[in-house]
């Protein structure tokens, strides 16, 4: 007499797989924003004034009446580099309705900000940040960006490599 065992269905294997690595990604992405500004508490912008790299000094101010992506870069990221041209595609398509506001960290000198602005094509305003400034956006590395609504309220954030769609999934409803 032949013995049969029991086994789970396959299909309901890889769903249980499926589950359990998007509560991985999930739990890691969680782990990484955590202590950004907050989202879902309608706060409002932190207040700076920085002097942008063609020399104007920009505030929040800046931002009123428009949605607005603020995102944090350092030349010398490798992420970061790999993400300028879809700011550039993102800021050239969709800049009339949001705003795309560059805001560079750990820099060494100007000439190394205006090399970088010319090699990715960037045209969005480039803000020269500060320690102050990230601390006032908990920044702890980069890429990172916080979008923001046309009342000056923080209405989303995330971490790493950024794209087109990404960024207009973030900012369509504002």
């Amino acid at each position: 007499m032949e013995s049969r065992t029991k086994t789970k269905p396959r299909w309901l294997l890889i769903v249980l797989e499926i589950v359990l690595a998007a509560a991985i990604l999930y739990s890691v992405y969680w782990w990484r924003t955590r202590d950004l500004l907050p989202t879902g508490q309608a706060i409002d912008v932190p207040r700076f004034e920085l002097q942008t790299l063609d020399g104007p000094v920009w505030s929040q101010a800046e931002l009123a009446g428009n949605a607005n992506v603020i995102y944090f870069f350092a030349p010398w990221c490798h992420v970061c580099n790999a993400s300028a041209h879809q700011l550039r595609w993102f800021d050239s398509w969709f800049g009339n309705s949001v705003k795309l506001v560059l805001v560079a960290m750990e820099w060494d000198t100007l000439d190394d900000l205006r090399a970088y602005r010319d090699r990715h094509d960037l045209k969005a305003p480039i803000l020269l940040g500060d320690a102050v400034m990230a601390r006032k956006f908990r920044v702890p590395g980069y890429p990172l960006y916080y979008i923001v609504d046309a009342n000056g309220r923080i209405r989303g954030r995330d971490f790493g490599y950024t794209t087109v769609p990404g960024l207009l999934a973030r900012t369509i409803a504002l």
